[in-house]
């Protein structure tokens, strides 16, 4: 389980193709390396990944098939940053909101909106479908990021990022094309899904 309180920023240091699945190794910052075990979960821009091997700060995990399509790992290219996050330990503050780390789909840029001290990024996402699971001032993950969302407007949302955000993510850095990883709220969809089954059997 996770945050969406990202604690840093990784950098992909090779990638090694093998049938059906990907080995990424990665450099993980060095204060997030402590106590750092084989079989370890660690969220890659929110995409749950175990750890199979530790050699110093060099960190390796396997990507199957089925995660290279849906996330938008698959587009990493050696030397590229992404966002990072342990596991969450019982007991510790949570400041977002609690992750699975299960990318539902991913959803593209559309537009950035500059204004001082803030930055407000539209999302376009593929399918009609998933907004039923967006609303307004509900939570959702972009890339591992526990966000608010600002605005719904037909297959497009908004989320509006204070400089800290900015800082300490790469979600700064996107531009309007890029994809990203999206994980809505799972409450929410639990929440959604019993309605409409309950409507359902009522009709």
């Amino acid at each position: 389980m996770f945050t969406g309180i990202v604690q840093g920023m990784a950098q992909l240091h090779s990638i090694i193709e093998k049938t059906n699945f990907r080995t990424h190794q990665i450099k993980m910052p060095q204060e997030l390396l402590a106590d750092l075990q084989l079989g370890a979960s660690v969220a890659h821009n929110g995409v749950c990944l175990t750890v199979t091997k530790v050699d110093n700060d060099l960190v390796s995990f396997d990507l199957m098939t089925e995660t290279l399509r849906i996330t938008n790992l698959g587009e990493l290219k050696v030397g590229e940053w992404f966002n990072i996050e342990r596991a969450m330990k019982f007991g510790a503050e949570v400041g977002g909101h609690i992750l699975s780390g299960h990318v539902y789909c991913t959803a593209q840029i559309s537009a950035h909106k500059v204004s001082e001290n803030n930055l407000q990024i539209w999302f376009e996402l593929p399918d009609e479908t998933v907004m039923k699971y967006i609303l307004t001032k509900g939570f959702i993950a972009v890339d591992g990021i526990s966000l608010t969302i600002g605005e719904v407007n037909g297959k497009q949302f908004c989320v509006n990022l204070i400089p800290e955000t900015l800082e300490r993510t790469i979600i700064g850095k996107k531009t309007v094309g890029d994809r990203v990883n999206i994980e809505i709220d799972p409450q929410t969809q639990a929440i959604v899904d019993t309605v409409e089954r309950y409507l359902t059997t009522r009709m």
